[in-house]
């Protein structure tokens, strides 16, 4: 029972942390028109997807990312042939955040606040990073093989891509770092956030 309790929180925390994700991507994103009809965009949806990350692990946290911004890109005709790609690279974003953040520096098994914050950092890097080459190189053969974009559309598209999800990352890892170690200590004394051991590392 406990076990089943415990599950349907965590749901309910995914998704909200992708009702989030679609609210920052659709509402505080500001729009760079690019040749094509198309267009890239600044916005923090990404911290949103990573911050899920770390309180939820990498699956919830991921999928929250995934379901919120591919729901946006859906309701917005300019992104929405690029859906399933943003899908994915979401749901991995999530994965690399967790997997270091969880599995290997374990930090939901830490109370030593500067080992929280040096890890929580280290595991958005990782995770936007990932996004920083993924999005445009993915972005680049996705355009011209599956939606048939010239060749010259679709490279000019990835290098204004590289350069707005560069500075997204940069952005977002900041603003995670302060929000994530900011609401740590609340959400632990109110029970929302779990430490499975009083260790410190």
């Amino acid at each position: 029972m406990k076990k089943t309790n415990e599950t349907v929180v965590k749901l309910a925390q995914t998704a909200l942390i992708a009702a989030l994700c679609y609210v920052c991507f659709t509402f505080l994103q500001i729009k760079i028109p690019l040749p094509g009809g198309d267009a890239t965009s600044l916005h923090i949806g990404n911290a949103v997807c990573v911050l899920g990350a770390l309180l939820l692990g990498g699956w919830y946290g991921g999928l929250a990312g995934a379901i919120g911004m591919g729901i946006a890109d859906i309701m917005d005709p300019i992104y929405i042939t690029v859906a399933p790609k943003t899908f994915v690279l979401k749901l991995c974003i999530g994965l690399i955040v967790g997997l270091v953040a969880h599995r290997v520096a374990k930090i939901n098994e830490s109370t030593d606040k500067k080992y929280v914050f040096k890890w929580s950092v280290i595991a958005s890097v990782a995770g936007l990073a990932f996004n920083v080459v993924a999005d445009p190189l993915v972005g680049y053969f996705y355009k011209q093989y599956i939606l048939g974009q010239p060749q010259e559309v679709a490279s000019v598209l990835a290098k204004w891509s590289t350069v707005t999800t560069f500075v997204n990352a940069v952005v977002s890892v900041i603003l995670v770092a302060v929000v994530y170690n900011a609401l740590r200590p609340a959400l632990i004394r109110s029970g929302l956030l779990k430490i499975k051991s009083e260790k410190t590392a």
